[in-house]
């Protein structure tokens, strides 16, 4: 966004109040103190950037122990050339806070459910919930499993704070980031406990069943009971096509769970008693990504290339921020997350690494018994036990603090009780039991995979991973590829934690983890590559249950393992476009059957024109094909007309079936029993009238899409990157980009790829990466969004993976920052 566009925008966001040095509110927001915020010397006026600016400058510090040169490129990428890892975590630090420093805080402020301070009363239900659900806990646990367990760790967390408070107190109050002046406040000192809240905060980002999906399966089989609940809700999906090929042969488990005896009568068949409510925050059901490598056998060079793609909220400032860190111990170049230090996905001089979610179940709810409303003791295995407290204080700018009295029983804190009405269960108080509580070290393994040299190397590091579930995807310049799945994964029964658990004895808790060296893995397969798009990860001879399908998305992996089989001679530019891929495999199988059931004579003309749109589609979700609007539409309509009488006849949340489970039972069962509509008792609706009924919806829908000019896919998906305080005048809009559900692209209105990344594993390494955003987080420079349209058009930068002496002469290179003891 360059100067005069951000001025436009930051004055419109500013209000049409006249009133200076006060706060009024406006659309339920508060307007920033207009005399501040509109001063000259101090105000937003300062965050527009020059064109022409340099970030030439000799920075010198105290805390360092030696020189550390940072090579900035044309993009704005700094190199970090540092004599020793403490310096560069410091400065590492110290740039992500010159560039990223409110969006640090502020998602650091939302994990820790301290909203309220900076954005007044209308946050307390979201800090309610934050506090409730443990992040502050689960950060404290963190931290004092590594201050205990992990010296090296624990150093360049504290090395990196110490860089983001050098910049913080250098900072002059004009150079304070735009939305600090825009909300009305400052920052603050940054402690090593942010990180933790970071890590924190992606953990329940990235937990595929976040807080939610127990309540709503078990509101559902309430509602429905089991049997029926088990066919809406089915774990078999006859199209998979795991991580790990089919027909692999597993060893015997070290650890087989024990299901409960009254497991039918006291959980799967359970059907009376309270339904719960909703709860008031969902993770993105859609947080995926995409990884691959192929090996040399398939490769033009020879040598192996890794691909990675993550799906995550399209935001702005970006979650991520390209880096280069190189000392005596490592040279490594990738993504970063700002709050945190090290590379998350990237790669070195020997091998290159990235991840994906793995969908599994890391987080359960126990229905607890409490003596009284006090609930200073519950009920367990016999006895009244003593429950702990946590008090949570929650600071509100404008009004009272608000104070949350946590009981914490041997599962974890009890979420949900009579004082939490707000979203909160009927009679009920339920525990969570989660894995991102127990501690642990988890961003030692980025720390480790920075350095690792060979397969080894890599197994060792991704060891210490053990909170959401991620499959971790390798290539080395040896010529080795692999992929592994890896967390302290629960050792579940069949049906365990899809539902909220009796939490009254030890029957149903965690008997104890799968050990690691049987989580699915393989390397080298004969098929020449390995590939995850959070498809499950094995067939049914896994001698774990894995968790409930429905945290399983489907068509990616399908349609990826197809790509990668046809493919040989592959250069990192076929990797390139297919990772830009927008064959809609889902509905390469739906389309037929619709068809089958759409009786033609039955349309009017013009609905006969969408559908006869939908049938000569190319079944590609490319920027201008109308068809792929139409086929999103009468699939939706579809689905509609098939649940929305079931699902709404009970006033609980409870979720619709996935969507290969309605595409399976209309290819398998013709006279499926949810096609009939109970809101109509006297008549006994077919399959083909329930689609018949979707299709006269959708098109009736589509004519109204058609007379405002947005049938064209890219336009009705609409897909922008927002930015984090949802403000259009900071945003990037109306995105020429195609892709969807189900699609190698997997990009929807604001979720998708959020850093692609492809790593060609040659003597030299060839890499090329690109992201939804810019390196500045200031609003007012030009490289606040300068990545955008790149990533929308599929274009990818070349990246610089420089030695230190060559830096210097590197035609890329526009700017020296030296940092040198004072």
């Amino acid at each position: 966004m360059r100067m005069i566009p951000f001025l436009v925008a930051a004055a419109c966001t500013a209000g049409s109040v006249v009133l200076f040095n006060t706060q009024l509110k406006v659309g339920g927001s508060k307007t920033p103190r207009l005399g501040y915020f509109l001063s000259p010397q101090h105000g937003f006026w300062q965050n527009a950037e020059p064109l022409n600016v340099s970030y030439n400058n000799d920075i010198k510090l105290e805390e360092l122990q030696g020189k550390v040169d940072v090579y900035i490129d044309e993009r704005l990428v700094p190199h970090i050339y540092a004599d020793n890892d403490k310096d560069a975590y410091y400065v590492q630090g110290y740039l992500h806070a010159k560039f990223r420093l409110w969006q640090m805080e502020f998602q650091t402020h939302v994990a820790g459910g301290r909203l309220s301070e900076i954005l007044g009363p209308e946050r307390i239900k979201t800090d309610q919930f934050f506090r409730r659900l443990g992040m502050v806990y689960g950060a404290e646990q963190t931290q004092t499993y590594v201050e205990k367990n992990n010296p090296e760790m624990k150093e360049a967390i504290d090395s990196y704070a110490k860089g983001v408070n050098a910049y913080i107190k250098s900072l002059k109050p004009e150079q304070i980031p735009f939305e600090y002046k825009l909300l009305d406040y400052a920052p603050e000192e940054w402690t090593s406990k942010k990180t933790y809240l970071f890590q924190m905060f992606m953990s329940f980002d990235l937990t595929a069943r976040g807080a939610t999906t127990d309540l709503q399966m078990s509101n559902a089989r309430n509602y429905f009971g089991y049997e029926d609940f088990d066919r809406l809700f089915t774990n078999v999906q006859d199209s998979l096509d795991p991580i790990i090929p089919k027909g692999t042969v597993y060893n015997k488990p070290d650890l087989v769970p024990k299901m409960p005896a009254d497991v039918d009568l006291a959980y799967l068949n359970k059907t009376t008693g309270n339904n719960t409510a909703s709860t008031p925050m969902v993770p993105e059901k859609g947080n995926g990504s995409n990884n691959w490598a192929v090996s040399g056998s398939k490769t033009k060079s020879g040598r192996p290339i890794l691909s990675n793609d993550p799906h995550l909220g399209l935001n702005l400032p970006s979650l991520w921020y390209e880096v280069q860190i190189s000392t005596p111990t490592h040279n490594t170049y990738g993504a970063s997350f700002p709050g945190s230090p090290a590379v998350i996905i990237g790669f070195n001089d020997s091998i290159a690494w990235g991840v994906t979610n793995a969908g599994r179940d890391v987080i359960d709810y126990y229905d607890m018994k409490f003596r009284d409303t006090t609930l200073q003791e519950y009920w367990y295995n016999g006895a009244w036990v003593k429950a702990g407290l946590r008090k949570e204080v929650i600071k509100v700018k404008g009004g009272p603090d608000q104070v949350e009295n946590i009981a914490m029983t041997n599962f974890g804190p009890l979420m949900y009780d009579h004082t939490y009405k707000n979203n909160s269960t009927e009679g009920k108080n339920l525990a969570l039991r989660w894995t991102a509580h127990d501690g642990g070290s988890g961003l030692l393994a980025f720390y480790l995979l920075n350095r690792a040299h060979n397969y080894d190397d890599y197994l060792k590091a991704i060891t210490n991973w053990n909170t959401t579930g991620q499959n971790f995807v390798f290539a080395s310049k040896t010529g080795d590829i692999a992929i592994k799945q890896q967390a302290s994964f629960v050792a579940r029964w069949n049906r365990q934690g899809d539902f909220i658990l009796p939490g009254t004895d030890s029957n149903y808790a965690w008997q104890g983890m799968i050990p690691t060296e049987e989580n699915p893995m393989i390397k080298n397969p004969a098929r020449g590559f390995v590939s995850s798009a959070n498809q499950q990860s094995t067939d049914s001879s896994y001698p774990y249950y894995l968790g409930a399908a429905g945290n399983f998305p489907l068509y990616r992996g399908i349609i990826i393992n197809r790509k990668l089989n046809e493919m040989n001679n592959i250069t990192a530019e076929d990797m390139q476009r297919l990772q830009m891929d927008n064959y809609n495999v889902f509905a390469e199988a739906a389309r037929p059957v619709l068809l089958k059931y759409i009786n033609e004579t039955a349309l009017s003309g013009e609905e006969k024109k969408y559908i006869d749109l939908m049938k000569n589609w190319n079944l590609r979700n490319d920027i201008n094909e109308k068809g792929a609007t139409i086929f999103n539409a009468v699939w939706d309509s579809v689905e509609t007309a098939m649940w929305s009488d079931e699902f709404s006849a009970s006033k609980y949340a409870m979720g619709w079936p996935d969507e290969y489970v309605l595409l399976q039972s209309l290819i398998k069962d013709s006279t499926y029993k949810f096609a009939d509509n109970i809101a109509t008792p006297n008549k006994k609706e077919t399959v083909a009238e329930t689609v018949m009924a979707g299709v006269k919806k959708a098109t009736q829908y589509l004519a109204s899409v058609d007379r405002d000019g947005k049938l064209e896919w890219a336009k009705f998906k609409d897909t922008r990157v927002m930015h984090l305080l949802k403000i259009n005048g900071l945003s990037s809009l109306h995105l020429p980009i195609g892709g969807g559900r189900h699609i190698i692209n997997a990009t929807t209105e604001v979720h998708g790829p959020s850093w692609r990344m492809i790593v060609h594993m040659t003597d030299e390494i060839e890499a090329y990466g690109v992201y939804p955003g810019g390196q500045n987080g200031n609003p007012g420079s030009r490289y606040y969004d300068s990545f955008v349209e790149s990533w929308a058009t599929g274009k990818y930068y070349r990246i610089q993976f420089m030695n230190r002496q060559d830096a210097p002469t590197n035609k890329q290179v526009k700017w020296l920052m030296t940092f040198t003891k004072a």
